[in-house]
């Protein structure tokens, strides 16, 4: 077969992005060396989509809102994978006082990397119950998202907002000499949240996600997707379709939270299969 070689733009080193880009390029070019795949460390969602848009990039990291917003944006992006639920909550010191988001109001929060897509998440869900992250509390936003846990750790910051099973800032302050407690929001405001943004799902951080958790915790939270450039070669894309699927085992090990990445979540994770990059769609038979 004919080499093949990607670029995948990630997002600021420390966070749960690049993390993900090491299990996805290491697993692929194990499961088909013919393929290369190249990191690129980026500043997240919103400029991972501008890459992709400008073709700059083969292949991109997006959250959520921004990604549903790129696939809708008629610029010719489409979906190369799902990468895994990201249900959204904040994390604190095991020993913090807080028990509630009302308990936040006004106090100091690490949201995340600048142009991430938790700082997009968090905004539409602070949004479902009429709060704003920048009046309601004192915002921080950090260039590299590695920089958060030690916020918290160090009484710098009351919580950190992100989500998601293994994600490296979480892990962060798990390893904590107070542990780690998570503050969804309550069911009620879910209900809330989800009645005011449609886009937002109902999805649970599963039980044992990191030291101390023992219960999955229910939230709200969106999709992480692997996006494509506009013009994407079929067989480009039918081929990273056909290690990704080889490579499912090898991924999960390399990071837990990839065990999510899989055709059917793929398809569930498209509101159309004309989202689907259309070498992958041929993989998947859809």
């Amino acid at each position: 077969m004919n080499p093949i070689t990607v670029t995948l733009a990630t997002a600021t080193p420390g966070g749960g992005f690049p993390a993900y880009g090491d299990a996805f390029a290491g697993a692929v070019m194990t499961a088909d060396p013919s393929i290369t795949v190249t990191c690129q460390n980026t500043k997240g969602s919103l400029e991972n989509v501008n890459l992709l848009a400008e073709g700059s990039v083969d292949l991109g990291l997006v959250a959520g809102e921004t990604a549903m917003a790129a696939l809708n944006s008629g610029k010719g992006i489409t979906i190369l994978t799902a990468m895994y639920a990201t249900p959204g909550m904040f994390a604190l010191r095991g020993d913090a006082p807080e028990r509630s988001i009302e308990e936040l109001l006004g106090k100091t929060i690490v949201w995340g990397a600048k142009s991430s897509g938790f700082v997009v998440l968090a905004r539409q869900v602070m949004a479902g119950l009429g709060l704003d992250i920048e009046r309601d509390f004192n915002p921080i936003l950090l260039d590299k998202a590695g920089d958060g846990p030690a916020m918290v750790l160090d009484g710098r910051a009351a919580a950190l907002w992100g989500g998601g099973a293994g994600w490296p800032g979480f892990a962060g302050v798990a390893k904590g000499e107070h542990g780690i407690r998570f503050l969804p929001p309550r069911a009620a405001e879910c209900v809330q949240i989800l009645n005011a943004d449609p886009t937002l799902q109902p999805m649970s951080l599963p039980a044992v996600s990191y030291v101390g958790q023992e219960a999955a915790i229910p939230s709200v939270g969106t999709w992480s997707l692997v996006l494509a450039r506009p013009g994407l070669e079929e067989e480009a894309g039918y081929r990273l379709a056909a290690a990704l699927h080889a490579a499912r085992e090898d991924i999960a090990k390399r990071l837990p939270q990839a065990s999510e990445t899989t055709g059917e979540n793929t398809l569930a994770a498209a509101s159309s299969a004309a989202m689907i990059h259309l070498g992958v769609r041929r993989f998947l038979r859809a």
